[in-house]
Order: C-alpha cells, then sequence, then structure tokens
C-alpha cells in the first residue's frame, strides 16, 4: 500500500484504492463515490495489509448489508476441521465476514490459516486469546499483555478487531448498584470488567487506546467497538448503562478518525422491535455516522432453539433503518457450540434479514433477484427459481420429497395451481382440473 497508510488515509488524500474499486463494482457505485464515503468513516473497508488473499467489501448503511458469521472451538468443542468446514459454509453461502472466537488451545495457527485461505474479511477479539495466549489467569495480565496481542492479531493479517473500549470505572459501579437484570453478557466485555475489578486498574483498551490506534494504523486494521454494556435482555434494552457506553464509543470514533483508523461500533443485544429504529438513530447521531454492527438484535428472550429467527426479525428492522453489518445468530444461540447444520441455518436467516432492508432501504439492484424470481414462478420454470433461491439445495430436496403428479405445479395445488390456471386462461386454452 504505497503512498498512504489506511484506507481512510487513501481515501482522505484523494486517492482510490483497488478495494475501493471492487467495492464500488459490487455495490453499483462510483469509485469515487465509495472513496468519499470512506473519507469520512461512513464506509470501511476492513483490508489489513497482510490479508492478500482477500476479496474486500465495503461496510456502510447505504450499501448492501453485510453478514458475519461466528466460528472458532472451545474447552468443550475443539475440532478446528469441523470450524473450517463452517468457514467454507459461510463463504459458500455469501457471508462477507468470519469472526474467530476461539477461547483454547493455541489459537494463532488457525488464524494464520484463515487469513492465509479464507477469501472472507476476517475479525476477531483479542481480549479472549490474551489469557489463553500466556495461559495465565485473568488477573496477572498486565496492560500491556493486552496490547500485545491486539498487535499479534495485527501481525497475522486479521481484518478487524472487537475491543472493549466503552467501559470503565464508572461502569463497575452502574452494575454493582443491580440496576439491571442481566449484567454484563457480552463476553469480552465481562473478561474486561473482571479484570478491573481484581486489579483496580482502568480499562486498559480505553486507557491505552491511542496506543492501539497506532497498532491499528501499521496494518490497516479496522477498530471495531465492542458493546460490553449490550442488554442482554429485553428488560435491560436502552438503559442508561447501554447509552453511556454509546457516549464514550462514540468518543473513541472521533479519535480513531483522526488517525486515519477505519472504525465500526457494535450494537444491541436484545431489544424489543419498537426500540430497534430509535437505537439505529442515536447510534448514527452519537457515533458520526459509523458503520453499525448489530448482534441480532433479538427481539423476544423465549425462543431458545429458534434465536436465528427472533434474530432475522430484528435484524431485518435494524438494517433498514441503518445498522450496516449483521452479526449472524444460530438456532443454537444461548445453547451451545454450533455445529455446522446450526451455522448453515444462522446464514441463511441473517441473509434474508439483510436482503429484506436492503429491498426496503433501495439498494441499487437488490430487488433484481426478487424480479427474476417472479418471472421464474410466472413462467412454472422450476430450473430459473433454483438459480435465484438464496438456499437452492434445500428448495430442491423440498420438492423432490413430495413430487406432484402434474409436471409442472407443486405438490400443494397440482392441477388446482392458481399460477397454471391463469397462464392457460390468458391463453385461451381449457383450464383441466379433474
Amino acid at each position: 500500500m504505497s503512498g498512504y497508510a489506511t484506507q481512510m488515509d487513501a481515501a482522505k488524500r484523494g486517492i482510490i484504492t483497488s478495494e475501493m474499486k471492487k467495492t464500488a463494482e459490487k455495490e453499483r457505485r462510483t469509485p469515487e463515490e465509495i472513496r468519499a464515503y470512506v473519507a469520512s468513516g461512513e464506509v470501511v473497508i476492513p483490508a489489513n495489509k497482510i490479508h492478500t488473499c482477500l476479496d474486500p467489501n465495503g461496510i456502510g448503511s447505504m450499501l448492501r448489508t453485510k453478514i458475519n458469521v461466528n466460528i472458532g472451538v472451545s474447552r468443550d468443542c475443539r475440532d478446528y476441521d469441523v470450524e473450517m468446514k463452517k468457514v467454507q459454509s459461510a463463504v459458500d453461502l455469501g457471508a462477507e465476514a468470519i469472526m474467530d472466537l476461539s477461547s483454547h488451545g493455541n489459537t494463532q495457527p488457525f488464524r494464520r490459516k484463515l487469513c492465509r485461505e479464507c477469501p472472507a474479511m476476517v475479525g476477531t477479539v483479542p481480549v479472549y486469546d490474551a489469557v489463553i495466549h500466556y495461559q495465565r489467569d485473568l488477573g496477572t495480565l498486565t496492560a500491556k499483555d493486552f496490547i500485545d496481542v491486539v498487535r499479534l492479531h495485527a501481525e497475522d493479517g486479521v481484518d478487524f478487531v472487537t475491543l472493549h473500549c466503552g467501559i470503565n470505572r464508572k461502569t463497575i459501579e452502574e452494575i454493582k448498584a443491580g440496576k439491571r437484570k442481566m449484567n454484563i453478557v457480552s463476553r469480552g466485555g465481562s473478561l474486561v470488567f473482571a479484570w478491573m475489578s481484581m486489579t483496580g486498574n482502568e480499562n486498559p483498551f480505553y486507557e491505552y487506546f491511542d496506543e492501539i490506534l497506532d497498532i491499528c494504523r501499521e496494518y490497516d486494521v479496522t477498530v471495531s467497538l465492542g458493546d460490553a454494556c449490550r442488554p442482554g435482555c429485553l428488560a435491560d434494552a436502552t438503559d442508561s448503562c447501554q447509552i453511556g457506553e454509546l457516549l464514550r464509543l462514540g468518543e473513541l470514533v472521533e479519535r480513531a478518525r483522526a488517525k486515519d483508523v477505519q472504525v465500526m461500533v457494535e450494537g444491541p443485544g436484545h431489544v424489543p422491535m419498537d426500540q430497534i429504529a430509535a437505537n439505529m438513530k442515536i447510534e448514527q447521531t452519537i457515533c458520526k455516522g459509523a458503520p453499525f454492527y448489530v448482534l441480532g438484535p433479538l427481539v423476544t428472550d423465549i425462543a431458545p432453539g429458534y434465536d436465528h429467527i427472533t434474530a432475522a426479525i430484528g435484524g431485518a428492522i435494524a438494517a433498514m433503518s441503518g445498522a450496516a453489518f449483521l452479526c449472524y445468530v444460530t438456532p443454537a444461540e444461548h445453547l451451545a457450540l454450533p455445529d455446522v447444520e446450526d451455522v448453515r441455518e444462522g446464514i441463511i436467516a441473517s441473509r434474508i434479514a439483510a436482503h429484506a432492508a436492503d429491498i426496503a432501504k433501495g439498494v441499487p439492484g437488490a430487488r433484481e433477484r426478487d424480479d427474476r424470481m417472479a418471472e421464474a414462478r410466472r413462467k412454472l420454470d422450476w430450473d430459473a427459481q433454483w438459480k435465484e433461491a438464496l438456499d437452492p439445495g434445500t428448495a430442491q430436496k423440498i420438492r423432490a420429497s413430495r413430487a406432484p403428479e402434474e409436471e409442472g405445479t407443486c405438490s400443494m395445488c397440482g392441477k388446482f395451481c392458481a399460477v397454471r390456471s391463469m397462464n392457460k386462461a390468458l391463453a385461451g386454452e381449457m383450464i383441466d382440473i379433474l
């Protein structure tokens, strides 16, 4: 990246990078439009200089809504081969980003493999990795230890890192006051909270934010400001703890942009449907239009086993209202590490939500596929329908398992098919039912 430090630095200088050109082509925008959005911080293109196999994508509310897929091993599920199957499934199904949230073992070889081979954006949460990288208890780690892990991930090629910078000593007092039902449900946020509680020190990701920005600028790593205080249940949605953290994140957005470091902001959690749009507008105002990366939001607390559906409902509303990036949720949410099938179902649900929102937002070209599907259905052209389907394999499997007697129809209506009847009627043909 000769001549500029980061995508934002290039954009501010009037330089259109190859990543901007590719993003513009995908988004049906001009390269100059994308450059201007990156310069203002309304669009980020996470693209670590070391991640050379990356197929770049832009993240911004005016662009196609992007999907992130979380993978990674845990102490109870340690098979990296299974995780690579999840990665391949995610790439095949069109997810734009993979986050490695591994919390056990030697994570670096897998992380490096992702950055060597995966064309999707790769993200991580360095605070997870700190304990297992050093193999020491949380309370013995120093601020330098945490910052060194951020550098390690940048050196490995990670495109974006989630950093829980927005909680501080004041947050400890708020949580201890007991006003929340679910306290902190962010895994990274809880680790930072615990470290501050045990050591009596300030949050190192906040205290040494400028040093972290220098690392991110060196490798062009996008900072994803984690929402440690995201609501973990409907009762905690849009409370003072969540909004107080968002105010601090808004300040950090400006500090990152001043150093030409790309930055996005992570958002809620569990939110009632009627509060989602307001949450999106609040973030856009406080964080000066920084792309919003939402974790759901889940619109009810009582659907374990079906939370990919509750998240898709919330995700569609959020993206329609300004969110740019949806973190998928699987049927295993709140229950277990997702398996390959859980991942597939979570991706499809999120892609439906993202696509529906893009149509509502009027994203260029978003509805073309739907219009082609309508044409194929009118003609009862099943092969054409498979080409437009988000998940053609599942659609074909369902149809084949209950094949109709009448060719061209389905086993729901047979010769009572409304499309068949209308096609024949308009062609002046006899409509045979019996």
